[in-house]
């Protein structure tokens, strides 16, 4: 039980949008089946190299509604309770919709797992097409977007999704996260730009009928220029989200701010470290977050040695159960935490079945968030 007094908690897993067939990724996946070709593909790189990762649900087309009507049932028996889509936008239109649009949102049982997107917006490189994917300098499409791209976006969003029933919300205000919040910034041309479109898109939610947003940010470790611009430096990122007035901070990967090439306990130890530092920096609240794994051999043909290892079931629920208790300690904040991911499976992140552990790791969520002690 949370110190609010409930035994409610919202399980919050990321959704990677790509196991479909979409026709604006054909030229990385030309099987058709999205991702799916690239993790059936995957093989081991080294002696004991758990690289081969089998669904045991199969290779499923994650834009069928009946697909997602089976996967929310399983998600929501096992306490997972909101999917946070990555959501994409590149040339000045959507990209990777189809999950979301035709699987997710035509599920007659949406309403069981919430749902709000993270906008992606980070730049493509060739991470998607094995063919050329140790090519790491080449940029395919570009995550920044100027002032009139933003608003066309934000239309978008507030028209298709902010407003649907079964978008999650915090206190009543619907939650949009944004991935890359330096990109964000150099597209609208520096801080004191953002923050006039951040306010304008706040106002638009507001006048589509909502009480308000509640506007979201994945962190990044390290520090880099977040002004967008030559002058006016804003070295800090959490300098940057106060000045852009930001309501909640998480994580997307812990791959962005920890030694991966660890074992899963000690990353649980290091994290948990991490985000009681955050709340020494800023008053912004955090979300914590809990990466499930993180091996993204199966999109290269090079070694890429950064290796999550030792996250079995057993070990995830250990993690969980600390970042329950970090959110019982703190009976001022909503009972959120983030899991990347529900189905990260060329990243080697995924809470849905597999043939190695079965049901493992929703069980695992669902012995800790789900009353079962």
């Amino acid at each position: 039980m949370n110190q609010n007094g409930t035994n409610h908690y919202d399980v919050a897993a990321f959704v990677w949008p790509a196991y479909s067939d979409a026709p604006e990724m054909r030229w990385a996946f030309p099987e058709r089946m999205g991702e799916w070709e690239r993790a059936r593909q995957a093989r081991p790189k080294f002696e004991g190299h758990r690289a081969v990762h089998e669904p045991l649900w199969g290779y499923l087309n994650e834009a069928d509604p009946y697909v997602m009507e089976m996967q929310i049932g399983a998600a929501a028996d096992h306490s997972v309770n909101v999917f946070i889509y990555d959501w994409y936008w590149y040339d000045r239109r959507p990209f990777l919709e189809g999950c979301l649009n035709e699987g997710y949102l035509k599920a007659r049982n949406n309403d069981r797992v919430k749902f709000f997107l993270m906008w992606a917006n980070h730049d493509v490189k060739y991470a998607w097409d094995i063919r050329n994917a140790d090519d790491h300098a080449t940029v395919l499409y570009k995550g920044w977007t100027d002032r009139t791209d933003f608003e066309t976006i934000c239309h978008r969003v507030i028209d298709r999704y902010l407003l649907h029933p079964s978008y999650y919300t915090i206190d009543g205000e619907p939650v949009f996260c944004i991935y890359d919040l330096a990109n964000l910034i150099s597209g609208l041309g520096g801080i004191e730009e953002t923050g006039k479109a951040l306010r304008w898109f706040r106002k638009e939610v507001e006048r589509a009928g909502a009480s308000g947003l509640n506007l979201q940010c994945t962190l990044r470790g390290g520090n880099q220029n977040y002004s967008g611009v030559d002058g006016d430096m804003v070295v800090n990122q959490f300098e940057a989200l106060k000045q852009l007035e930001f309501d909640s901070v998480t994580h997307y990967q812990w791959c962005h701010f920890l030694p991966v090439k660890n074992d899963f306990p000690a990353l649980v130890e290091m994290a948990l470290d991490k985000y009681r530092e955050i709340e020494t920096i800023t008053d912004i609240p955090y979300y914590p977050h809990l990466s499930v794994g993180w091996d993204s051999n199966a999109r290269f043909k090079e070694l890429h040695p950064a290796i999550i290892s030792g996250n079995t079931p057993a070990n995830i629920e250990a993690g969980l159960r600390l970042l329950k208790q970090f959110v019982d300690e703190r009976p001022h904040m909503h009972p959120l935490v983030t899991v990347n991911a529900w189905n990260e499976w060329t990243e080697t992140s995924y809470l849905q079945p597999d043939r190695e552990y079965g049901y493992g790791y929703l069980q695992a969520v669902r012995r800790v968030f789900g009353g079962e002690e």
